[in-house]
């Protein structure tokens, strides 16, 4: 399959925009992170509606996100048009905001990450909960596993998963279906005890840190930013398009480097054998891939500045977006199940349940990479 290099999208609007557009763009971030901040205190600092929140108090978990959101916005916004800003204020503020950011959205991954992983273990052991309902939560996911995988047999053995490798690179083998159930309540349990517990130091370090001085230090920054931007003399009159299509070009060279062509199968036997390997490092083939990810985003939220948060949707890259978002949600998963198959003395049964499920995200995640090449190689529509 051969690769198509496509052109930048045409410039987004005719005619120049300054920094004034970027300090108004900063400013309405700020004002939504001042907003987003104040709905969570109220909501009880929770990202789980609790006693604490009121009755007309907003989604704690809506309050959350939107914090979130507000500072990957600033955050970009700082990167992409750091030549318009102040250096010494911008470059502080950047790393502040980024560990803020991941400090609040890490309680929020391990739950996503623990409802994936056992939704598709429900989905590959065949087995059918009816006093369960899969996908109302976590702990639903796990009960129902649990009651439905009691049966009794002889241990398979644990290599069998790294042999799911073996089939037809278009067609891979499916799982055993009889002997992944009598793993999967384990290895359920198994998954639920870790990333539950992960979670729940991932939600103490957050309300550590939104009561820490470093907190309010980012607060106070973010609330004169509100106000105030730190532009530098001749940002109001320059151009932003210059900066902003340099954005653009970043993130069409590294999707130019990523390797299309292997990923125009929607299964790739090299990258599953890998992934099977027992080397606890990431996965060698990832990383381009996060990277296009982070650079999709800076590329987004540079056309938000230029064309305004009312601006049409690009639907192209919307889509795009998402199969990345898919694509780090299954790379991840798959890391956390061979995470939970390296604890020591665990059943063999329990050891091949994780590996099929392993086996299973690694899938998803080629197929998030062919979704990713289906979306790019669309013409881009000029708005």
């Amino acid at each position: 399959m051969a690769q198509q290099h496509l052109e930048p999208t045409e410039p987004l609007l005719a005619g120049p925009v300054t920094g004034d557009a970027l300090a108004g763009y900063l400013r309405a971030q700020a004002t939504e992170f001042l907003r987003a901040l104040r709905l969570h205190r109220e909501s009880g600092g929770t990202t789980a509606a609790g006693p604490g929140a009121g009755p007309d108090a907003e989604d704690p978990v809506d309050a959350a996100r939107a914090l979130r959101r507000s500072l990957r916005r600033i955050s970009a916004s700082l990167h992409t048009f750091r030549p318009l800003l102040d250096a010494d204020w911008s470059e502080s503020l950047r790393p502040e905001l980024a560990w803020l950011s991941g400090t609040l959205g890490m309680e929020h991954a391990y739950e996503s990450r623990l409802e994936r992983l056992l939704l598709a273990l429900h989905r590959l052991s065949g087995a059918v909960f009816p006093s369960q309902t899969v996908g109302t939560g976590a702990a639903a996911s796990a009960a129902g596993v649990a009651a439905g995988s009691r049966a009794a047999g002889a241990a398979p053995d644990p290599k069998r998963a790294a042999q799911q490798s073996a089939g037809s690179p278009s067609h891979p083998a499916a799982p055993d279906r009889g002997n992944l159930t009598v793993g999967a309540a384990k290895a359920g349990a198994l998954l639920d005890r870790q990333l539950t517990l992960a979670r729940t130091r991932a939600h103490s370090t957050a309300l550590q840190a939104l009561g820490s001085s470093r907190f309010h230090a980012v607060a106070d920054c973010i609330a004169v930013l509100a106000s105030e931007v730190p532009l530098t003399q001749t940002a109001p009159t320059t151009d932003l398009h210059p900066l902003a299509t340099a954005a653009e070009e970043r993130l069409t060279d590294a999707v130019t480097a990523l390797p299309l062509v292997t990923a125009g199968h929607p299964y790739n036997a090299e990258a599953l054998i890998h992934g099977l390997s027992p080397d606890p490092a990431p996965h060698p083939q990832d990383a381009p891939w996060h990277q296009v990810r982070l650079l999709l985003r800076l590329h987004r939220y540079a056309r938000e500045v230029l064309q305004g948060t009312g601006a049409p949707v690009d639907v192209r890259l919307l889509d795009a977006g998402q199969a990345l978002d898919r694509h780090r949600d299954a790379s991840e998963a798959a890391a956390a199940a061979a995470q939970a198959a390296r604890t020591p003395r665990i059943a063999p049964a329990t050891a091949y349940a994780l590996g099929v499920l392993h086996a299973d995200q690694r899938h998803e995640v080629e197929a998030a990479r062919f979704a990713f090449q289906q979306s790019w190689q669309k013409q881009p529509v000029n708005t």
